[in-house]
């Protein structure tokens, strides 16, 4: 029994100068560096979260995913019709190099000939024809986007908005492209007659294949179609980076409102 009693005393002697050490020990500390370790560190998950939210630059609590979504629409609508605007008068295409239409890559080589002899000139006149039909074809782009637009459904305007500069457009490309395509087609295709192309470059492959004694063919119609849907595309990205950037193009409340809430 009194042999006990001393391990217990000893245990709680032991137990007090560790406490003691520990005590002198975080004194050093503390005089050394200012580190009191006698406090426990913990961590405000709340501070931590509103820091975050103060350094996103975002501000769109207060919208709704209708008027998010009519804010994206009207920016594209607003890119479509000035993006088309510019396109469809001479030289809109052609003098632009945005979205001037080269020759088609299945026929360089034929350019590569011709120039070789000495007929630049009619490949360049095949060019040329290949953007006018473009030109003229636009005109009538207008209304078979703005359905297309209309039509579409946004399923997460947030995070297009929240997206990169063209998120919108490029969201509007991958759902529409093909629907636009079968529309615009036939307007292409009466326009490629309308200023000549299509005799200029029957002759244009008619010659080649003559001196080469090779046989090309390609479908004009499809390439200067996809060529010119694609050059009115790169008008609206330009025109949606431009809202997204520069407030003065925000020309409508809603615009400011969709747009304003996101600081880039």
């Amino acid at each position: 029994m009194k042999k006990k009693y001393l391990i217990i005393v000893g245990l709680s002697i032991s137990t007090i100068t560790q406490a003691q050490i520990g005590d002198v020990f975080s004194s050093i500390i503390k005089d050394k560096t200012g580190v009191d370790l006698t406090k426990t560190k913990t961590v405000n998950s709340t501070s931590t979260n509103t820091t975050t939210a103060s350094n996103s630059n975002v501000n769109i609590g207060n919208l709704t995913q209708t008027e998010i979504s009519s804010g994206l629409k009207q920016a594209l609508n607003l890119g479509v019709t000035e993006g088309i605007k510019k396109l469809g008068v001479t030289d809109g295409f052609y003098k632009n190099e945005l979205v001037k239409i080269l020759m088609p890559e299945k026929l360089r080589k034929i350019d590569t000939t011709l120039r070789s002899l000495g007929m630049g000139s009619l490949a360049d006149q095949g060019v040329k024809l290949l953007n006018r039909a473009a030109e003229d074809a636009v005109t009538e782009a207008t209304p078979i986007f703005a359905n297309a637009i209309t039509s579409m459904t946004i399923t997460d305007a947030k995070n297009i908005l929240l997206g990169s500069n063209n998120a919108a457009t490029n969201y509007l490309q991958t759902k529409t492209q093909s629907q636009l395509f079968t529309a615009f087609q036939p307007k292409v295709k009466a326009s490629l007659g309308k200023v000549g192309a299509d005799s200029v470059w029957k002759n244009i492959i008619s010659k080649y294949n003559t001196l080469t004694g090779q046989v090309v063919t390609t479908d004009l119609n499809e390439y200067v179609t996809t060529e010119t849907i694609n050059g009115v595309f790169k008008m609206v990205a330009e025109k949606e980076t431009g809202i997204r950037n520069n407030s003065a193009l925000r020309t409508t409340s809603l615009l400011e409102k969709v747009f304003g809430a996101v600081k880039k």
